[in-house]
């Protein structure tokens, strides 16, 4: 209990500057990540069998997924969809396997919202225009009485999106850290089936598809 409420500890220094267990999760996912596509992708045919069609319906289910949520026309986003989405869900769960979950660390997600609040950014600008978008936040839709409300719209984004997976996340490790403190070990392993396994795959799922509609909003046009 007191460890979940602490947060993650520094594990080692590298010239100086302090590695915290969120870092070394995030590592250890990130090399899982790069194996995992290794593996999938390394001897695809002509004919799938094995593990390639395990990776073949993972991408197309990606893709469908982004089509659906997004548009067909933009279908190209879902390479960064599904990296987002396998990488909070691995986040998400590591705590099965006595890792911090990065995802439990604010730093983690005030990131992860920072990237979506650039691609948000980065689309209205490229979709509307510069004069389109400075015009849509000061000026629509009456200009002064709503600006102020456009701007903290704005700016709640990301907000949102980080705390929201942010305080889930926290939330099950601080639970389960008041468990184990209370009862025996072996009763409360069932319960990381929904604090760990459900739990990871709907705040994943959700942070993603947020995104996906946040992202495809800024894209529209007049």
């Amino acid at each position: 209990m007191e460890k979940a409420l602490a947060g993650p500890s520094v594990v080692f220094e590298i010239f100086g500057i302090p590695i915290t267990e969120t870092v070394v999760s995030t590592w250890i996912i990130m090399a899982v990540i790069i194996l995992g596509a290794f593996i999938l992708t390394r001897r695809f045919e002509k004919l799938p069998r094995g593990v390639q069609n395990v990776a073949e319906a993972l991408v197309e289910g990606i893709n469908d997924f982004t089509a659906q949520t997004m548009g067909e026309k933009n279908r190209w986003f879902a390479p960064y969809a599904g990296t987002l989405l396998i990488f909070i869900f691995l986040a998400n769960i590591s705590g099965l396997f006595a890792l911090w979950p990065p995802t439990a660390d604010a730093n983690t997600t005030i990131g992860l919202a920072l990237m979506t609040f650039v691609l948000i950014l980065y689309s209205n600008i490229r979709y509307k225009g510069l004069l389109g978008y400075l015009k849509g936040l000061f000026l629509e839709p009456i200009p002064i009485v709503f600006a102020p409300i456009n701007i903290i719209g704005e700016l709640a984004t990301p907000v949102s999106l980080a705390f929201r997976l942010y305080g889930n996340i926290l939330a099950g490790v601080v639970i389960m850290g008041l468990i184990y403190s209370a009862v025996p070990v072996l009763i409360p392993v069932p319960l990381h089936f929904y604090f760990d396994l459900f739990a990871g795959i709907l705040q994943s799922f959700i942070f993603t598809m947020l995104t996906m509609v946040f992202v495809s909003m800024a894209m529209e046009t007049d």
